[in-house]
């Protein structure tokens, strides 16, 4: 599958911020087509987690568009792009430890079909058949009623990850998701992410620190220093950029 000949999800246009006399993000402008997993790397402070912070409504631009589908989210709270298919994971997960695995699923889906007042339903049963569809996507079908208190924390991201996935996004964002783990669950956690991403026709932006996971799952990458895109384009072209090894990674060569 070739994701860009696919017409775009997400158009970022022109994205400005600043606080105080600080340029926090500067003319950023960007498209990510369905099926694709696009990275946005960069040093600390380059602006990634105020770009994140604009598409999902957590912050407003001063000035820039951000497009979903066609449809700009201008205005919009958080909750209300949520409603419009945009799923998010965080760099620290987000769960509900106090619930079973798939409560914490039945929860979002409660959620997302405005259900959570139906209190005459028993509520293990409501929507109990879609969680465990989401469980299995994810490899935690047989994990459904145990407490997420207990998982280990690799389950606990693919719990979250089945939670992003409860409202049925076209647009996936993604914080630091492998931050914590072990290399190898790093890689199956993103390469199960790729898989979905494919199937389900769903962009995937995330941001990264390992650059192992962004050279091995990203198709397209980005690379943000102080506010500003300096450079765009495959895991080879950003290896072998100068201006990339010198604001970001220093002189030497890129280590994957």
């Amino acid at each position: 599958m070739n994701p860009t000949n696919l017409p775009p999800l997400l158009e970022v246009r022109g994205l400005h911020k600043s606080f105080g006399g600080v340029q926090a993000v500067i003319d950023v402008s960007f498209s990510l087509q369905p099926g694709q997993m696009l990275a946005l790397i960069g040093p600390n402070g380059a602006g990634k987690s105020t770009c994140f912070n604009m598409i999902n409504g957590q912050l407003k631009p001063d000035r820039g568009e951000v497009r979903i589908k066609g449809q700009t989210l201008a205005g919009l709270a958080p909750r209300q792009i949520w409603m419009r298919g945009v799923g998010r994971t965080f760099q620290v997960a987000a769960t509900f430890s106090s619930m079973t695995v798939a409560q914490n699923v039945q929860t979002v889906l409660w959620s997302h079909h405005r259900e959570l007042g139906r209190w005459w339903r028993p509520a293990a049963d409501l929507r109990r058949d879609e969680a465990l569809e989401l469980l299995d996507a994810v490899g935690l079908k047989q994990q459904a009623d145990v407490a997420a208190s207990i998982l280990a924390y690799g389950d606990v991201k693919r719990l979250e990850l089945a939670m992003a996935l409860g409202n049925q996004p076209g647009l996936l964002l993604m914080d630091e998701p492998t931050a914590g783990m072990a290399p190898g669950e790093r890689h199956a956690l993103m390469e199960l992410t790729r898989r979905l991403a494919r199937e389900r026709k769903l962009g995937v932006l995330f941001t990264e620190h390992s650059m192992d996971v962004v050279f091995a799952h990203a198709d397209h990458i980005m690379v943000l220093a102080r506010g500003a895109l300096i450079a765009r384009g495959s895991a080879q072209e950003v290896q072998d950029d100068p201006k990339v090894r010198e604001v970001y990674f220093g002189s030497g060569k890129l280590a994957r």
